[in-house]
């Protein structure tokens, strides 16, 4: 659990990192007069910033709970719930941080590339999906084991058969 922590905690870490610059540095950038960005009445560009914050919150949000396992006691108690209960959570916002990462990415570029490049748009949209399935892939399993785990039946609170 520990381990996961730490490795969760490097990569929310790095998120966090990247999408708070990438809320200042918008693509296109700003027209020096005004500072406004130059595709801010774009249906895109909304997209983009509001993915953007929700990766930002969502990843600070898995920094602080897989942290909060770091910072443990470890007492006994801990690792029934809470210690679970943070690292499903850390999981599940680490989850939402990388796939609306990748939904920002993805704004980004088809602001970027107008209709004439519309095939390579396209294809670099299809692979931003990659990321977030093999995250899902080798992470879902894990917060199934732990949920169950948790929340499901086991040796200390089984219903004696009759």
């Amino acid at each position: 659990m520990k381990e996961t922590a730490t490795s969760c905690t490097l990569v929310g870490a790095l998120i966090v990192t990247i999408m708070l610059a990438a809320t200042f540095t918008v693509p296109g950038g700003n027209y020096e007069r005004t500072a406004y960005p130059k595709f801010l009445d774009g249906k895109t560009f909304m997209l983009f910033i509001i993915s953007d914050a929700i990766s930002l919150f969502s990843s600070t949000t898995s920094v602080l709970m897989l942290l909060g396992i770091l910072t443990s006691t470890y007492a006994e108690d801990d690792f029934l719930k809470s210690l679970a209960k943070k690292l499903m959570i850390g999981l599940g916002k680490l989850f939402l941080s990388i796939a609306t990462m990748m939904i920002s990415f993805c704004a980004a570029v088809s602001m970027m590339l107008d209709d004439k490049k519309s095939w390579v748009a396209f294809l670099i949209i299809s692979l931003g999906g990659i990321p977030v399935t093999l995250f899902v892939l080798i992470q879902f399993p894990l917060l199934i084991e732990i949920y169950l785990s948790t929340y499901g039946p086991n040796i200390l609170n089984r219903k004696p058969s009759s």
